[in-house]
């Protein structure tokens, strides 16, 4: 392995740690907003309440979101259907209540 070969391995590590960092960092804000809601909801309510809720709250945070976002699907790089997820928060993370 070169010298340059060994020094882009390193940065790809660099790199997949940052990323993985600002992921748990965004987790932890996206669970904490959760808490947040059901704290001062409690329970009970239907999902749509709660979705209301964290959306307010996400907001509140900061946080860019989509709502009732359809996704492609794919296996082995082939189309298989869409999903709705509740959330899709910075572009980054799936959000189902």
């Amino acid at each position: 392995m070169s010298e340059q070969d060994l020094k882009d391995l390193k940065m790809d590590k660099i790199t997949t740690l940052r990323d993985e960092n600002e992921i748990n960092a965004l987790t932890h804000k996206i669970i904490g907003c959760a808490m947040q809601v059901h704290s001062t909801l409690g329970n009970g309510f239907q999902e749509v309440i709660y979705q209301r809720a964290l959306a307010i709250e996400l907001s509140y945070q900061g946080l860019n979101f989509a709502r009732e976002m359809e996704m492609d699907l794919f296996y082995r790089n082939q189309p298989i259907g869409t999903r709705r997820v509740d959330f899709f928060v910075e572009e980054k993370v799936m959000v189902e209540i």
